[in-house]
């Protein structure tokens, strides 16, 4: 079992004196105080990464999510916005969902959508003093986010709000494939060396 573990969380690289991580793994498998999935609007689960969240996490947090599209989001959940649920049956402290843009060609916002999906989530998790955070790649999946660039997007909102915050402590970003893990890596190597060790 432990080797197992090990195999399913390898990192590969770190930024920021240590404080964004890059990780091959399974993101249901996160020791840390939250996890974030890449929802949708409906805030009713899916496929790829929100599916695999919801399937290990149990039927809880898809009932607060159904209570948050009740009486708080009645039109969906819009891209760019995040709300947190209980982790369900998952070893963490929380569930923060974040829905990103759909990819239209890069001329309907969605730089800036997918930005505001990160921080929004790191706000959260300021919000309530959790310390170590993991992020799948959000939009990169259905959503058809360009992963080169949706990487620079991240990397970008990211690095600005740990620079400007002590929590959360620190960032993953939790690749399901080492393939996608050295996109994003090769990606962010494209930045200026002062940019990536802030």
């Amino acid at each position: 079992m432990t080797h197992a573990i090990l195999i399913s969380m390898e990192t590969m690289h770190t930024y920021l004196a240590g404080r964004m991580i890059i990780v091959r793994g399974d993101i249901t498998e996160f020791d840390g105080d939250a996890i974030v999935n890449a929802a949708n609007s409906a805030l009713t689960g899916g496929g790829g990464v929100d599916g695999a969240i919801h399937r290990a996490a149990g039927p809880e947090p898809l009932l607060e999510c159904h209570v948050a599209r009740t009486k708080i989001w009645p039109q969906g959940l819009p891209p760019g916005k995040a709300v947190a649920t209980c982790p369900g049956r998952l070893s963490v402290k929380g569930i923060i969902h974040a829905v990103g843009p759909i990819w239209r060609g890069g001329h309907a916002d969605e730089a800036a959508l997918l930005a505001s999906a990160y921080s929004e989530s790191l706000s959260i998790a300021l919000e309530r003093g959790w310390k170590r955070i993991g992020f799948p790649a959000i939009s990169t999946g259905v959503y058809g986010y360009p992963k080169p660039l949706a990487a620079l997007v991240a990397f970008d909102a990211v690095s600005v709000f740990l620079k400007a915050h002590a929590l959360p402590e620190s960032v993953q970003f939790i690749f399901h494939t080492q393939e996608d893990a050295k996109i994003f890596i090769a990606s962010i190597g494209t930045l200026p060396l002062d940019v990536t060790s802030l």
